[in-house]
């Protein structure tokens, strides 16, 4: 699998977007050669606004702009996009429906430098609460574009995660990315794993791990939080003996939320990996983190084996 840059090509996506739609305008919080809105602004210097470290305004802005018939991206570090502009995405943006796209950028444990007053754990469980509030996460930089294309063609408010790091391409690049549906990645036969995210390609990679412990795992991307279709993401467990989430993310609120919601009164063991109740920290890269707090391939088999054999007790 190729390895990608999932901010580079959200950046080049805008620029696709804004040639096409000369409604499409970017609004940055002094982080663009971070987020890479850099090239929007390159290639069109009148329809960027930049902001300032001053995310609520640019979310109240943000809003006016789409008052006017604008589609706007806000840019800013997840935990600021997310966080520091709570009031201002919730009342000024999802209470009247606007047609406003909250990119949060560097999400979960990604920026690995920074530690936890710039890492987000809680970001998707933040925007999911908030009603009208679409929540997209693609597990790749080919559904990075797909979705960033999804969310302008969107009518209404949607928050779209990105992470800092480089991922593998896991989807298909003739998938069409159709919001709230969940997407069969591998089949198996023994667990589903539900992932999103980063951990789609360590869900791949346990699923390859696992054929020689004679286990079957069968893997979905659920990179659409908000809204799911639920009949079909119980649909891709038909067969098998339990159910396994993966995310980069809390524990509470996030994918683990939406799977056992969805499977509630369901009698198939369900085990999660995620990140417990805690802030992340500062590492040297982005695997020790990843290490540490147990997102990794090595612990989603794990939970496997676990969920099955509950299964047969």
């Amino acid at each position: 699998m190729t390895n990608h840059n999932l901010r580079d090509v959200y950046g080049r996506t805008l620029v696709e977007l804004g040639k096409e739609n000369k409604n499409v305008v970017v609004l940055e919080a002094d982080l663009g050669k971070s987020t890479m809105t850099c090239y929007f602004e390159d290639a069109f210097p009148n329809r960027f606004f930049e902001m300032g470290i001053a995310e609520a305004n640019m979310t109240s802005f943000a809003a006016g702009l789409s008052l006017t018939g604008k589609i706007a991206f806000t840019n800013s570090f997840a935990v600021f996009a997310a966080g520091r502009s709570y009031d201002q995405i919730r009342q000024s943006i999802c209470l009247p429906k606007l047609n406003v796209k909250i990119v949060g950028s560097s999400a979960g444990l990604s920026d690995y430098g920074d530690g936890s007053t710039h890492q987000t754990v809680e970001d998707i469980a933040i925007m999911r609460a908030i009603p009208n509030m679409t929540v997209l996460v693609p597990a790749d930089a080919v559904e990075t574009a797909k979705m960033t294309r999804a969310a302008a063609a969107h009518e209404g408010p949607v928050y779209l995660r990105i992470t800092r790091s480089d991922l593998p391409d896991v989807v298909p690049e003739n998938e069409e990315i159709v919001i709230g549906k969940p997407y069969l990645l591998r089949d198996g036969s023994d667990v589903v794993v539900y992932a999103c995210g980063a951990m789609v390609s360590a869900a791949l990679e346990a699923a390859e791990a696992a054929k020689a412990q004679g286990l079957s795992l069968r893997v979905v991307n659920v990179s659409s939080l908000k809204p799911i279709d639920e009949a079909a993401l119980k649909k891709l467990a038909d067969g098998v003996k339990a159910i396994v989430t993966a995310e980069e993310h809390s524990l509470i609120g996030g994918l683990a939320s939406v799977v056992t919601y969805a499977f509630r009164g369901s009698a198939l063991p369900i085990e999660c990996i995620g990140i417990a109740d805690k802030f992340g920290q500062s590492a040297e890269n982005i695997n020790v983190l990843m290490e540490a707090y147990g997102l990794t391939a090595a612990e989603i088999l794990k939970a496997a084996v676990a969920a099955k054999r509950k299964a047969t007790v």
